[in-house]
């Protein structure tokens, strides 16, 4: 039986990894912990040649030109950690501690940091060597591991590098350190014999939950989480990430690429682009996918659709993505405020397209109304997974009631567009059916990713689904008559908007108005027999299905 009182770490592997990338996700990671949406964490990675530079260091820890470093292929971040100059590259095993400290415990848990590199150094018979006051570990009197650590609100974050097998050639590109006489050298080096990486990952963990409070070690649940290569994303240009988040909050706006930890946040916000999220950042549901905070949201922002229409000039957006919590609280479900915002963007922003991604309003007619009457150029509600998994994953939605929103905007002549979410549980023919569905409620635009768990707490990622698979679901949604579709392990409902709607403009020009396929008798769509009135409309299955 399960002892309930033992501290639970997870234990993440991500193989090779951009630094860049590694950051981004590190700090999404620590905000998480200090919300309490997570246990502790222990993550294992490899980087790609790069030199990062603590608070104390700088550009005269470089004993090359940073244009030379630019052209051996190793990039350089100035991190917030302590420390000045060190390397991480091939053959370093690099772990960072996602830990919730004590307020007095801080020395101590470095300590114990140091203490796990020494307990592994002594499982492979070498003898480690600790000195006061200097944080690393040393071997025959060469530095083997370096610790740095950062800290935010007593939740860690960067952490230990272990020269596995790593050449010490690359630590001339810098001053370790800031001590020149340093000699760096590797656990292989020191052992005369080839090291087996994996193996060393394992004794790290083991050591760590001894020396950390996780054990009396074999009873400690441990949750080795490895992703897929095919879910290691490029790297990611923090400068410009960190200029977006400044203009973000300068203009008191929240997007949902930050509330949602979307994996893509990098790269869009490299390229100036984002989506906005209304109506605050707290959501009145719990859908147990979505790592957007849950709660009692506060009352509407009156100057938030103006702010946005600003953003979306400042930023030279030529199309808008404006989503939002739900908000079950008000009367229209914020179905003002979406029209609003519209409105403000065409004023200030003429010939800037417009894509919303609504809730949906309870199956409110009036609030669907107060959308359309703005007249958004893209009209987007995600179906997000199979009915079988709805009182699993969304269980205040309902599936029928979904459908209905999409039909009832396509017969208004809007652009429709809804996304599903692979990974979760769903099986091929739940899949097939989906679809079908979703084509006869007249959604023409489709977007398909998969699901990652933002923690613990969430739902579980029952299979990761291949780059592969996912082409195969996009060419069945194609025959089947979506005008356009986008599919593959990252990709989320607002990833490349512009680029899916100017592909189905160019596959089959929209009419301006589209014939109304059905009306509803009364001001909910939870009593519409949507089944039915999509059945008179409903195109031939593809034969494929």
């Amino acid at each position: 039986m399960e002892n309930p009182n033992l501290q639970e770490i997870e234990i993440i592997d991500w193989g090779l990894l951009d630094y860049g990338r590694a950051l981004v996700r590190q700090k999404q990671m620590v905000a998480d912990r200090i919300k309490g949406r997570c246990p502790d964490r222990l993550v294992l990675v490899e980087h790609p040649p790069v030199v990062t530079i603590g608070r104390s260091g700088g550009l005269k820890d470089l004993c090359i030109a940073k244009e030379v470093l630019d052209q051996k292929g190793v990039s350089l971040h100035k991190v917030d950690r302590g420390g000045r100059a060190t390397f991480h590259g091939p053959g370093q095993l690099v772990v960072y501690p996602i830990v919730k400290v004590g307020d007095k415990d801080l020395h101590a848990f470095m300590e114990r940091l140091l203490h796990t590199v020494a307990d592994v150094l002594r499982s492979y018979r070498l003898v480690p060597e600790l000195k006061k006051g200097r944080p690393g570990v040393w071997v025959n009197g060469a530095k083997i591991a370096s610790v740095g650590l950062a800290v935010r609100k007593w939740v860690t974050y960067h952490g230990i590098a272990l020269n596995v097998c790593t050449d010490p050639g690359w630590f001339d590109l810098i001053v370790p350190c800031g001590r020149p006489e340093e000699k760096i050298t590797s656990v292989d080096r020191e052992m005369g014999a080839p090291v087996d990486f994996e193996e060393v990952k394992k004794r790290i963990v083991d050591r760590f939950c001894k020396r950390h409070p996780y054990s009396a070690c074999e009873d400690v649940k441990l949750n080795w989480v490895r992703r897929p290569e095919w879910l290691v994303l490029p790297a990611t240009d923090l400068n410009a990430v960190d200029r977006m988040e400044k203009r973000l909050a300068h203009s008191q706006l929240a997007t949902v690429c930050q509330s949602a930890h979307c994996p893509n946040l990098g790269e869009c916000f490299s390229r100036g682009t984002a989506t906005f999220m209304i109506l605050g950042t707290r959501c009145t549901r719990r859908c147990r996918f979505c790592a957007v905070d849950k709660g009692a949201p506060g009352p509407p922002d009156a100057k938030e659709p103006e702010r946005i229409a600003m953003a979306v000039r400042q930023m030279g957006l030529t199309h808008a993505v404006v989503t939002s919590v739900t908000r079950d609280d008000l009367p229209d479900g914020g179905a003002g405020q979406f029209a609003e915002t519209i409105r403000q963007i065409r004023n200030r922003c003429p010939g800037v397209s417009v894509e919303v991604l609504v809730p949906d309003f309870g199956g409110a007619i009036p609030a669907l109304d107060k959308v359309c009457a703005a007249r958004p150029d893209v009209f987007n509600h995600n179906i997000e997974t199979v009915p079988r998994l709805y009182a699993k994953i969304r269980p205040v939605a309902d599936y029928r009631r979904s459908l209905g929103i999409l039909s009832y905007a396509a017969s208004r002549g809007f652009i429709t567009k809804s996304g599903i979410m692979l990974g979760l549980g769903e099986t091929e023919n739940e899949m097939k059916k989906v679809l079908m569905d979703l084509k006869r409620a007249d959604c023409m635009l489709l977007t398909m990713g998969q699901y990652l768990a933002p923690s613990r707490a969430h739902a579980p990622v029952a299979r990761h689904v291949s780059p592969d698979e996912f082409e195969i679901w996009a060419e069945t949604a194609r025959n089947l008559g979506f005008k356009a579709v986008a599919a593959g392990p990252l990709v989320r409902s607002s990833y490349r908007a512009h680029d899916l709607l100017e592909r189905s403009r160019l596959s089959c020009p929209y009419k301006e108005k589209r014939s109304i396929s059905w009306k509803p008798k009364d001001l909910s769509l939870k009593s519409v027999p949507v089944q039915i009135s999509m059945a008179k409309t409903s195109p031939k299955p593809h034969p494929g299905l």
